[in-house]
């Protein structure tokens, strides 16, 4: 089984084709919204005209400092993790919901993907920057969007082995769904 996670409404645009891919695949996968972005106009309109399943698990974390946020879905997808016993689990981008999942699978010993690895601001006063930072470090299948993105994880002495050049997930959402939008 797969975990695919999803918190902010960046996650939507971007797990969305993931999943539909992993679907046809026929493997199995649970999605958890861990309710970072929990307004119906940031997260349930895009589950909807994404087309992505209703998620199996809401762990409504909902506002906080970025510390509360982060320990709470720690806390909560660590017993979500630990009940299905995944063999991956899936974040993508950047927010805190992507760092939180991504310490409690690492802390159980589950294997991370994460999709838009290696993009950088250089900016550490920017929480992204440094939820993107550590993420990195400790996954173990780094998907990137661009070159650069590969650059800036093997100079920061990411094994090459663990890095994966496969595109942008947000254009793929935007070919399949532009018609659709245009006509809208």
């Amino acid at each position: 089984m797969v975990i695919s996670t999803v918190g902010a409404r960046p996650n939507f645009m971007k797990m969305a084709p993931i999943i539909h891919a992993v679907n046809k695949l026929e493997i199995s996968n649970m999605l958890v919204h861990t309710g970072q972005h929990y307004d119906e106009n940031m997260s349930k309109v895009f589950i909807e005209d994404l087309k992505m399943p209703v998620p199996d698990i809401f762990l409504g974390v909902g506002s906080g400092s970025h510390a509360e946020i982060t320990a709470k879905i720690m806390v909560e997808f660590e017993k979500i993790c630990i009940k299905n016993n995944p063999e991956l689990v899936i974040v993508v981008g950047d927010v805190n919901s992507t760092l939180a999942c991504a310490l409690a699978a690492k802390k159980l010993n589950i294997p991370i993907a994460h999709v838009e690895s290696g993009l950088r601001s250089f900016d550490q006063e920017m929480p992204e920057e440094i939820n993107r930072i550590l993420t990195d470090r400790i996954s173990d299948l780094l998907f990137v969007t661009e070159e650069s993105g590969m650059n800036h994880l093997l100079d920061e002495g990411i094994e090459k082995e663990k890095i994966h050049f496969v595109g942008n997930c947000m254009i793929d959402s935007v070919k399949k769904f532009l018609p659709e939008a245009s006509h809208a």
